[in-house]
């Protein structure tokens, strides 16, 4: 039997953002621009390149920015059109016309399971994507379509994994099982945070999920662990006791703008991939370490 297409997504936007405080203290996280644009506008520009319709975004108090940003501004567009800077009215419409963006709250910080289940209502039985909102992927084929393409394949929910050194798995959520190709493997568990002695393997999950829905239903029984919070990586331990679940180990370049080092990391690799600043960055780069 044919899978459904994968046609929604969901992207938590829920935290708090505190390693990025004060700029954080009135600024969502999600909109702090690599370059100039908001690391939340880059995650859904792959959803949108990987065929997604709709976009679940998860949000709090606090975040109004976020949507507000996936809107149009007609004061800023009219006044844009108005001095004939046509291109920058264009660039502010296009981001409106990207998606048909979905907001719901998470109204308590439960943690990332709690915020997937947050979705439900506007997922239903569909198969759906989970992209975390900084963790970044460069891709010519986004990350994103890669694992809706093993979905739609395999008919099998499916994780994106990369090979991480030893001493780097304490960072991630690890999976573990047989392996079916040097790329694809099926998952019996899920080690979060494991000592190196103890990884079933050193593919760590970066933020990128293809799921059925019936993750939905694993959630509402995972209890709550570390935190009071409901974690995904227990919810999908319990998906795979009930059914196939993929790792994919992706193509790409992932970049954690989650944190500072990462965050810097990431803008100077989107800025080098831009012909009009790749020069001038080249040599501030240059400046700077000669200093």
């Amino acid at each position: 039997m044919a899978s459904i297409k994968v046609r929604k997504a969901v992207i938590p936007a829920a935290g708090l953002g505190t390693r990025f405080l004060p700029a954080t203290k009135a600024i969502p996280k999600e909109m702090i621009p690599i370059v100039d644009i908001p690391m939340i506008q880059l995650i859904v520009e792959e959803a949108v390149r990987s065929g997604i319709q709709d976009i679940v975004l998860v949000t709090a108090r606090h975040k109004g920015a976020i949507e507000d940003h996936f809107d149009f501004n007609y004061e800023l567009e009219d006044t844009l059109d108005k001095k004939n800077k046509k291109d920058l009215a264009e660039i502010s419409r296009s981001i409106g016309k990207s998606c048909n963006l979905i907001s719901l709250r998470q109204k308590n910080p439960l943690g990332l399971g709690h915020a997937v289940l947050c979705a439900e209502p506007a997922i239903g039985n569909e198969p759906f994507a989970i992209l975390l909102g900084d963790d970044l992927i460069d891709a010519k084929i986004p990350c994103t379509k890669q694992l809706i393409e093993v979905y739609e394949r395999e008919n099998a929910s499916v994780v994106g994994v990369m090979d991480v050194p030893s001493p780097e798995v304490s960072k991630y959520g690890i999976v573990g099982g047989k392996m079916l190709n040097p790329k694809l493997m099926e998952v019996s568990h899920l080690v979060e945070k494991p000592a190196p002695s103890a990884a079933p393997s050193c593919f760590a999950i970066p933020g990128r999920y293809v799921l059925s829905s019936k993750i939905f239903q694993c959630l509402k029984e995972t209890k709550p662990g570390k935190g009071g919070e409901i974690q995904l990586t227990d919810g999908l331990q319990l998906l795979a006791e009930r059914e196939r679940l993929l790792a994919y180990q992706f193509e790409g370049i992932r970049y954690d703008a989650g944190d500072r080092l990462g965050f810097i990391d990431a803008t100077l690799a989107y800025a080098l991939k831009r012909p009009e600043l790749a020069p001038g960055v080249q040599e501030l780069l240059k400046k700077h370490l000669k200093a």
